[in-house]
């Protein structure tokens, strides 16, 4: 078996199974390789079950006190025993499993692994795992990696098949030279691919993923090199005109606002770069709501004034609508032809905007991932926007670049990233940032606490929606889990509509949902026809809903800082005081003092910048923080110290190191 085969040639997978991996992205042997894990559960101790506190993952050797029952409920088949180790006894219950009922006797003695609920009187311990006590000793000293998953993909079933497959699979090639090899110290590619599903133990685990994330950091490197190589020296084929860059200076100064220095300082950056001898590569890096858009809106004016066409890509429906609602209303007086294209409009409203971009009557035209279908031409394409570009891939960006001959490029992101890994990252570009807010923004009003304080957080959003603002809940989860601890979406959603009562409209978010549902649901929250919002991280980016005042974030401690500074900035985008409410489910002095960088500043870089000294390379464990770039395994703030050896490596060993952006892989 090689890594370019189907999935089907790992044994065990039928074409039924290999359409649930095919959802989940992992078509070939080599996409299942690089389906890492996105967690680990280490299997505790085993202690007495009297001694075990209600929501603990607990691990407790019992004895079988009573026969297994098995009866038939509206929806599953139960099946169920107790059992004791004297301390106190457990009932224990699985669903759908009725074959159990052969497995187990009274009087034997097990090892139950799960989580205990109270209900009643009664510990209970639904769908433990169950090991014999020399099963659960070997099973103490191993790491047991946690994928993520799509509908009908079972984590047992990744797994199994990562193990055949590895077991499979011939030599895999390194991609490095042997002389690199040995001097970073790094673990063979081979070794590490297998270490980062099976993992041994901690050590070996950290060594795995640091050298998965150097390929990753390198490969990114070596794209961005083979990009820049080729724009580098490309001639600025729509240079601005004079008359617009004086005409400029109007068009800001009609605005309902003066602009912040750092916007003033952006849009010069910009007029300077579309005004000279060549292209323009600019990033514009400003923290969530300091007023990007309008800066773009100023290339934007400049492309059009000069008779070229513009084009403004961004993640989302609902944003793009949001977008073009602004931009169109702030152009009209200017009677330039503005059109907004994404997978929601018809079939005919399509045609008419393909037909007016190729004959250059549309001017402007801003929408999602619809701009890139090759039907889409352009007249006199100018300038390329692309809005939160971490969102989009190098090659997504390339294919919209790529629709006419030296076009000037703007990406914007609210991600903060400290400027000496920017430089790393975006070698290729010039970069511009933003820290002011615009006047008269008010200040996020945070909170670190703990659990307890959730009644009183749910009062004051029942307060805020009663005064006529809206609300966010953000959750780890998408729903429950038996391994992995956290508040989930739907479960989080139903009991917070039970408490609300029906005079407060609750809807669900999370991105398992089809992209018209989500889409519906952004679309529905904008309309105010939903008072609060209980979603995953997928907000993060794509919605901008001024009349929202309160974000509460559950398990902030599953976060990193800079993720949940974004979140954040989804509130605060109004007149109105803005709150954010930080849950955390764990009281160590790590997690507080981690968390309290976000109670004291709301500044994205100073908290990007902290996030990195506290957390550092060494952390490989849990919820990684990647947003920013679509890594499987590295994040910038992680992996600080393999990005630097991925930048010297790419120096030192370039003529050797072939990017994929040049149709020769070797990562």
């Amino acid at each position: 078996m090689v890594r370019d085969n189907e999935i089907t040639c790992v044994r065990g997978v039928g074409e039924k199974t290999a359409v649930l991996f095919r959802k989940a992205g992992i078509s070939t042997v080599d996409d299942l390789l690089h389906h890492y894990p996105r967690g680990y559960v280490s299997y505790p101790e085993v202690i007495p079950l009297g001694e075990a506190e209600e929501g603990d993952r607990v691990s407790v050797l019992l004895r079988i006190v009573t026969q297994t029952e098995v009866r038939k409920g509206r929806r599953y088949t139960i099946t169920s025993l107790s059992a004791s180790d004297g301390t106190a006894s457990c009932r224990m219950v699985w669903f759908n499993a009725p074959y159990l009922r052969s497995k187990f006797r009274k009087g034997e003695t097990y090892v139950f692994s799960g989580i205990l609920r109270i209900k009643g009187n009664f510990r209970v311990m639904e769908m433990p795992e169950v090991f014999t006590h020399l099963q659960y000793q070997k099973k103490r000293e191993t790491l047991q990696p946690i994928y993520s998953l799509t509908a009908g993909l079972t984590n047992h079933m990744v797994e199994k098949t990562v193990r055949q497959a590895l077991s499979e699979l011939g030599d895999y090639p390194e991609s490095l030279p042997e002389d690199a090899l040995r001097d970073y110290g790094f673990m063979p590619l081979a070794e590490a691919i297998r270490a980062v599903h099976t993992p041994k133990e901690k050590e070996e685990l950290g060594r795995a993923m640091s050298r998965l994330a150097f390929d990753e950091f390198l490969q990114f490197l070596l794209d961005v090199r083979a990009a820049g190589a080729e724009a580098a020296g490309e001639l600025n084929s729509h240079p601005v005109s004079k008359e617009a860059l004086t005409r400029l200076t109007g068009f800001l100064a009609g605005q309902p606002f003066s602009l912040t220095e750092g916007q003033k300082r952006a849009v010069d950056d910009i007029a300077q770069d579309m005004a000279s001898p060549h292209v323009m590569n600019r990033l514009i890096q400003g923290d969530v709501g300091s007023g990007k858009t309008m800066v773009a809106m100023a290339a934007v004016y400049l492309a059009l004034s000069s008779g070229y066409q513009a084009a403004f890509m961004v993640p989302t429906e609902v944003l793009a609508e949001q977008h073009f609602r602004e931009i169109s209303e702030k152009l009209r007086p200017y009677k330039f032809e503005t059109a907004l294209l994404t997978g929601a409009v018809s079939a005919a409203e399509k045609r008419r905007i393909r037909e007016g971009l190729s004959s250059g009557e549309i001017r402007l035209v801003i929408g999602t991932h619809a701009l890139l279908e090759d039907p889409v031409q352009f007249q006199n394409l100018g300038l390329v926007i692309t809005d939160e570009q971490h969102r989009f891939g190098v090659k997504q960006r390339e294919k919209l670049s790529a629709k006419g001959a030296g076009i000037h490029t703007l990406l914007m992101s609210a991600t903060p990233i400290p400027r000496t890994l920017a430089m790393i990252l975006y070698a290729d570009m010039h970069i511009s940032e933003i820290r002011e807010l615009p006047k008269g923004r008010k200040r996020i009003k945070n909170c670190v606490v703990d659990t307890s304080y959730r009644p009183t957080a749910w009062n004051f959003i029942r307060k805020e929606v009663m005064a006529g603002h809206q609300a966010y809940v953000i959750c780890p989860m998408v729903e429950e889990s038996d391994r992995v601890e956290g508040e989930d979406v739907i479960s989080y959603a139903d009991e917070l509509s039970g408490t609300f009562g029906e005079n407060i409209r609750v809807d669900f978010l999370h991105g398992r949902m089809k992209e018209e549902e989500k889409n519906r649901i952004m679309r529905s929250f904008a309309a105010r026809e939903i008072d609060v919002l209980v979603s995953t991280t997928v907000i993060e980016v794509g919605i901008n809903n001024p009349n929202a005042t309160v974000m509460m974030i559950e398990n902030a401690e599953r976060f990193g800082l800079a993720q949940l500074h974004q979140l954040r900035g989804r509130v605060g985008r109004g007149d109105a005081q803005s709150y954010c409410i930080f849950i955390s489910g764990k009281k160590s002095a790590a997690n507080q003092e981690r968390l309290k960088v976000l109670e004291e500043s709301n500044d994205g870089f100073e908290i990007a910048t902290k996030d990195l000294m506290l957390r550092g390379p060494g952390e490989f464990y849990g919820i990684r923080q990647s947003g920013e770039l679509d890594f499987r395994i590295a994040d910038i703030y992680s992996f600080e110290k393999e990005l630097k050896l991925a930048q010297e490596c790419m120096l030192k060993y370039g003529d050797r190191l072939v990017s994929k952006h040049e149709g020769k892989p070797v990562l």
